[in-house]
């Protein structure tokens, strides 16, 4: 049974906690979609002041909403569109202070103004990516960044 954790250590170690937390829910199982939905419902119960935490997953060349916390989304986004598209066709993480001005966003949320984008790799290829909208400008910084990409090459290493 899941223990909703108190966080009340530095932002850095408390990621770390989550981490461990992701370990935890994974690893003895092999369904791809569960782990995606625990790990969509793990950051969105530790993340404060967001909006939308879910994967988009790779499918016939283009991202597929995948499990998700919020509301309801936009189901498909084609390479290169959009944050979620440019960060997976440059296999690069991207954190973008303000949507708004972001050449070419998709509004599935009217309320998100920033977003991070973290690209899931496995042997070299975009399988999906981890999306997480919040309602504030500049809500994620270089921490969340970093904590962030741990936490899907965690989860990486349980999905195959």
């Amino acid at each position: 049974m899941f223990k909703v954790e108190t966080y009340s250590d530095s932002r850095e170690k408390n990621y770390d906690l989550l981490i461990k937390q992701l370990k935890a829910l994974v690893e003895d199982e092999k369904n791809a979609i569960a782990n995606f939905s625990n790990a969509s419902a793990l950051l969105n119960q530790f993340l404060d002041r967001v909006n939308w935490v879910g994967f988009y997953l790779m499918e016939d060349g283009e991202l597929v909403l995948g499990p998700f916390q919020g509301l309801p989304a936009c189901v498909r986004i084609p390479l290169g569109k959009g944050v979620c598209g440019t960060a997976a066709s440059k296999q690069e993480t991207l954190r973008v202070d303000e949507v708004h001005a972001f050449p070419g966003h998709i509004a599935c949320d009217a309320a998100s103004q920033s977003e991070i984008v973290v690209p899931m790799l496995i042997d070299g290829q975009v399988i999906g990516v981890l999306d997480i909208d919040s309602p504030e400008k500049n809500r994620f910084d270089e921490l969340d960044q970093q904590k962030l990409e741990e936490f899907v090459d965690m989860l990486g290493q349980y999905i195959k």
